[in-house]
């Protein structure tokens, strides 16, 4: 089987040891309306209702979406408008705790009969990917397409980040049996964990569980970024190819998150909805880097004060990875569901853009093969035809490409740009 490019990076898991902290529950909480791919949702109650934990607050009739849950229980007093890191306006709820974390009524087992009830009760979850895309769960997991392998991602190829590791170490049984309970639930014959070689104790912890499952797989991936990419992932666990244009579900496949599968296996057992998040907090701005769990709307400068980072210090932060993640304008922005790390940092270089040597560096570290100073240049003249010919539409926006190039061109940047010029069917 042809071996993928990518790249080797330093991998600074600096937590991998630190086991999870329960952040304390904050005064109050700020639950954006949108926090998961699709429409947002409309909240459910008003200005000086009382919520409890697990109570619905947010919902939509559109398909595409999840909706949204309280993790606290308290006073709303406002609704606002909230604007995320990429620009997009949606409703906001801010509660006031009461600090008796009163559980609601609406919090029990759901009553799973077939396919169609199970699908139904991951709605009501509010599950989306818990890896960072926040695609809803419920529509992963109902594609019209027969599968026949389940791949569960636990590479966790970005730097730093340890929060799913940290899911692997505390709640193994909960991973192994989401995924039992998935197979079961949708009729899939076979599952693959894939865990990127440098978590050896993961990778022999789950060996021992599954030594008597011959339905389950044991993946070993190798140790270079992108691994998590889920057409890579794909490739190096199954060694099929998920065309241009298609989905996983197209080759036989669902690729789910394993932080997300073991919330899964949890939520059906107790109807606790997705009101928590685990957060990798480091970088070099933080004094005491751990593995945070917070009330989704905990403010992100509360977590970093729990740390004890050097507010004033911080030059850049970003909330995931050095990679893929989003650098964050107001460092007063809540906790979402698809947080998983907050990286601090106090010294940050913009070093200066000069223009492209041909070096062809980006294309040879490039996991699909693409062109990436090809299709700067097609941008630039906004020649949709040929960015059509490049296959813009299969970058996966890794940021390989930036990271190498010596001329320092933000072509990870572009390439996401120039996606955006060519009309969706």
């Amino acid at each position: 089987m042809k071996k993928l490019n990518g790249i080797k990076l330093k991998h600074r898991k600096n937590t991998e040891n630190s086991s999870t902290v329960v952040f304390p529950v904050p005064g109050k909480v700020r639950i954006p309306m949108s926090m998961t791919m699709g429409a947002p949702c409309q909240p459910l109650v008003k200005v000086g209702d009382e919520v409890k934990v697990g109570q619905k607050i947010g919902d939509t009739d559109a398909a595409f979406s999840a909706p949204v849950h309280s993790g606290v229980s308290g006073k709303v007093t406002a609704i606002t408008d909230y604007r995320n890191a990429m620009g997009v306006v949606c409703k906001m709820v801010e509660i006031e705790t009461d600090g008796a974390q009163t559980v609601s009524d609406e919090v029990k087992p759901p009553v799973v009969t077939d396919k169609e009830s199970f699908i139904k009760a991951v709605r009501e979850s509010g599950a989306c990917g818990l890896g960072g895309a926040g695609f809803p769960t419920h529509i992963k997991l109902n594609p019209k397409a027969e599968i026949d392998t389940l791949i569960i991602n636990a590479a966790e190829c970005e730097p730093y980040i340890t929060a799913d590791y940290r899911e692997m170490m505390e709640n193994p049984e909960d991973i192994i049996n989401g995924i039992n309970m998935l197979k079961t639930q949708l009729g899939i014959k076979r599952a693959k964990l894939a865990i990127e070689a440098n978590k050896p104790e993961a990778i022999k912890n789950f060996t021992a569980m599954a030594e008597n499952d011959d339905t389950i797989d044991i993946i070993t991936l190798p140790s270079s970024y992108p691994q998590g990419a889920e057409k890579v992932i794909i490739y190096n666990s199954t060694g099929r190819i998920v065309n241009e244009g298609e989905l996983p579900a197209d080759s036989g496949v669902i690729v789910i998150n394993v932080s997300t599968i073991a919330f899964l296996y949890r939520y059906m057992q107790t109807g606790m909805p997705l009101v928590t998040r685990r957060l990798t907090i480091d970088g070099n701005a933080v004094g005491e880097p751990k593995n945070v769990q917070a009330v989704i709307g905990t403010s992100f400068r509360e977590l970093l004060e729990f740390c004890k980072a050097d507010i004033d210090s911080i030059k850049k932060l970003i909330a995931g990875g050095p990679m893929m993640g989003m650098s964050v304008p107001d460092i007063d922005m809540p906790v979402v569901k698809t947080s998983n790390a907050l990286l601090a940092i106090n010294h940050y270089d913009e070093r200066r853009t000069s223009n492209c040597i041909r070096c062809g560096r980006c294309v040879r570290v490039c996991p699909l093969g693409l062109m990436p100073a090809d299709i700067d240049r097609a941008y630039k003249i906004r020649n949709i035809e040929e960015l059509k010919q490049l296959k813009v539409l299969l970058c996966m926006n890794c940021g390989s490409c930036t990271y190498v190039c010596p001329a320092n061109r933000k072509l990870a940047e572009t390439n996401q740009l120039a996606k955006s010029l060519i009309p969706r069917k």
